[in-house]
């Protein structure tokens, strides 16, 4: 893949600044939304979304994304990148108005999967012209150049969304992707030439259907579970195990093949297959512990969405210092040496939010937080390289859209079962606080501490909110011994798959600009 001979440098350099600033707004979106999940539960200010809703508003996004990206390469491909990642950026600025304006929750789920369907159709475009943009050493640099997006994106986000939340209605964190979206589609339309592959790619529409049907399934049933606390009814149950044919019937259909977007047969083998068995179980970890950190913040502690966006600056600063760090240690020990002990520690981390309470002093959460960046980002980036590194060339490809559907994947899950387990253990530790209070308040009180704290406020009942807060530190307690277990089972699984020494004879490649993303993205899913 090489790019035209005739474009110019100074044309290199505007489209890579294009490409940063659609980077840019994909990850202000992915961190502003965690800032305000409180907002968005809140009757209020918000829409009143209970914990399920709001598992959903997280979760149609990455399951678009997750199960589209791949499709849309092969639509580059055919039709030219730059059309692609031009009607990627439509569809997300229009959803995005769409979501600024939801009128109420499943308006805002929808809203949300057509943002994944546009972030879907942006990522693989973006890179491709990236990789045709730039050839040899220019390419390396631009895609250090490129990497940079992602850290000022998950440190800027927070706080942006903080200070609209702050100042303005919570659609105000969805509408800041318009004009964005606008200003990029004019470099687009300007400076970028619609590359295109000459090998064309299949489009897989069996597996695709196959895979978002099944993930949809699965993630319903795991949510509605947190929804009626009862694991033996039969919209509980009957969903999972549909999900789960499903996604074997979408095994199957992708051995059978000629070229896979989803090749199975890689996870067969023991590096690769455990590799990305311990990357789904942390995003896993990860996803879940930030749902939980966005209710503490704001809820239990009652931050302002400022302060709680400020107080999350420490998690991107220590990813981004982790992913660098653990670059320099892998040349002198191995993959394994340093991965191991950074998730390890990482899981420790999550387990520690189970010694969070309402008096906690902010220095050591956040202390907490920045030790949690910092390990997370030593694990996702050596771990991607050294997977995708140690696969043919022919096969890199196709490794690297199995490793990017299991993180999307564990993200999923990781909010879906996390939310579930709070939003059960909540509902134990609230119900005796429910005695002789009304029943219509006694069932908003029983939705999640949220609905708690406004009918306490509504009704002048300052116990129940008290009460409220209790309920959920001991959901949070509990949903975090869990998290940290999950996590521990995925340094395990490192340690027993990956070669203690590496096999390579030089240090290993510098990840691209999707890995280099990626070793970040885990902090703020």
């Amino acid at each position: 893949m090489t790019a035209p001979p005739a474009l110019p440098k100074s044309r290199q350099q505007l489209i890579l600044a294009v490409l940063m600033l659609c980077s840019l707004l994909i990850w202000l979106d992915n961190t502003v939304l965690s800032t305000a999940l409180e907002t968005l539960a809140d009757p209020a200010h918000g829409l009143g979304a209970d914990p399920g809703q709001l598992q959903w508003a997280t979760g149609s996004y990455t399951l678009a994304f997750a199960t589209l990206m791949f499709t849309a390469g092969a639509l580059g491909d055919r039709f030219g990148h730059r059309t692609v990642f031009s009607g990627g950026l439509v569809i997300f600025a229009g959803s995005s108005l769409w979501a600024a304006y939801a009128s109420d929750a499943g308006e805002l789920i929808a809203a949300r999967a057509a943002m994944g369907v546009g972030s879907a159709l942006i990522t693989p475009a973006n890179l491709a012209i990236l990789m045709w943009t730039f050839t040899g050493p220019a390419r390396a640099a631009a895609v250090g150049v490129f990497s940079t997006s992602a850290g000022v994106g998950m440190a800027a986000g927070p706080v942006l969304a903080g200070f609209l939340l702050d100042h303005f209605w919570w659609g105000s964190v969805f509408l800041l992707n318009v004009p964005v979206a606008a200003l990029a589609l004019v470099g687009l339309g300007v400076l970028v030439p619609n590359f295109r592959s000459p090998a064309l790619r299949p489009l897989d529409p069996a597996g695709m259907l196959l895979s978002i049907s099944g993930l949809v399934a699965l993630a319903y049933g795991l949510i509605r579970a947190g929804q009626v606390a009862v694991w033996s009814r039969i919209d509980v149950w009957a969903p999972i195990a549909f999900g789960l044919v499903l996604l074997a019937a979408f095994v199957l259909v992708e051995l059978r093949v000629k070229v896979p977007s989803f090749d199975p047969r890689l996870l067969a083998q023991r590096a690769f297959g455990g590799g990305n068995a311990a990357l789904g179980t942390l995003l896993f970890a990860v996803a879940a512990i930030t749902f939980y950190n966005a209710f503490y913040l704001q809820g239990a502690l009652g931050f302002s969405p400022m302060k709680a966006g400020v107080a999350n600056v420490p998690t991107a600063c220590g990813a981004l210092a982790g992913a660098p760090l653990a670059s320099r240690l892998v040349r002198r020990l191995s993959v394994r040496a340093v991965t191991v002990p950074a998730m390890t520690v990482a899981a420790l981390t999550m387990g520690g939010y189970g010694l969070l309470g309402l008096r906690t002093p902010l220095v050591w959460i956040e202390a907490l937080l920045s030790v949690q960046g910092l390990a997370v980002g030593m694990v996702i980036g050596p771990v991607t390289a050294a997977l995708i590194s140690n696969l043919p060339l022919e096969q890199a490809g196709a490794g690297s859209a199995v490793t990017n559907t299991v993180r999307q994947t564990g993200s999923v899950f990781g909010i879906a079962v996390g939310g579930t387990i709070m939003s059960i253990v909540y509902r134990r530790a609230i119900e005796p606080s429910l005695e002789g209070v009304p029943g219509p308040v006694q069932d908003q009180a029983r939705v999640s501490a949220e609905q708690a704290r406004h009918v306490a406020t509504a009704v002048h009942r300052p116990t129940l909110a008290r009460a409220a807060d209790d309920a959920f530190i001991q959901a949070m307690h509990v949903g975090a011994g869990c998290i940290a277990v999950i996590a521990l089972l995925g340094a395990a699984v490192l340690l027993i798959t990956l070669p203690a020494v590496g096999k390579e004879k030089g240090p290993l490649p510098e990840p691209d600009c999707e890995e280099a993303r990626s070793s970040v993205r885990g902090a703020v899913t």
